[in-house]
């Protein structure tokens, strides 16, 4: 699989990101509009610079530049991980998209989905946790983990065959649909958890080691 981290403007969880970064974890990076001032700061050069810059308030000087008008039907986010995926990458790891507006945060989380359901593994980074995409068929499985707190929606209207096991609460190839709060907040308990789903897409929400 080839990975790119995505660099976006809000929340970066920058300890995060250098430990991968310096595992060679990424083999592409794309700074995200203001994302750019993030990976600068860090001394971190990216890969590409996609978006209008209106928030970044410069167009940077990069390996390569996708500057788009601030007049567009798309965010910058979409852009870039369009971009992200025309180069040949199949999983991507983003960062600065979850947090501060909370339209920005549901646009980002509908965009992941829609990537999910292209094929393309997406885990979205946040401060303290990280949210990965699952479409069916299809099997995540965490670390043991002594605790922490692990959510599990629909993105779809109903989704098929949903297992969650190694945590305090099972769910047996249940349905689960995204007019229900079913699936908030089960507890790791120290064992190696699975989650599976069989038709549609799921936001798998975990917290970091």
């Amino acid at each position: 699989m080839a990975t790119c981290a995505l660099v976006g403007a809000v929340d970066f969880n920058a300890e995060d990101f250098r430990t991968r970064y310096d595992a060679g974890e990424f083999d592409f990076v794309i700074a995200v509009d203001a994302g750019f001032a993030y990976l600068d700061e860090m001394g971190v050069e990216p890969d590409m610079a996609v978006g209008d810059f209106d928030s970044l308030g410069y167009v940077p000087k990069c390996r390569r530049v996708s500057r788009f008008p601030v007049k567009k039907d798309k965010s910058d986010m979409e852009l870039a991980m369009e971009k992200a995926v025309s180069w040949g990458h199949d999983e991507l790891v983003i960062y600065g998209a979850l947090g501060a507006r909370l339209d920005h945060t549901i646009a980002n989380l509908q965009l992941f989905a829609r990537f999910s359901e292209r094929e393309v593994y997406v885990t979205a980074i946040g401060d303290t946790y990280a949210v990965r995409l699952l479409t069916g068929p299809d099997v995540f499985e965490l670390p043991a983990l002594e605790a922490g707190t692990v959510s599990v929606f629909a993105a779809n209207d109903l989704v098929q065959g949903v297992i969650e096991r190694g945590m305090e609460y099972s769910l047996d190839d249940e349905p689960l649909s995204n007019r229900t709060s079913r699936g908030l907040s089960n507890e790791l308990t120290g064992e190696e958890a699975t989650v599976a789903v069989e038709e549609g897409t799921l936001y798998i929400f975990y917290p970091l080691r």
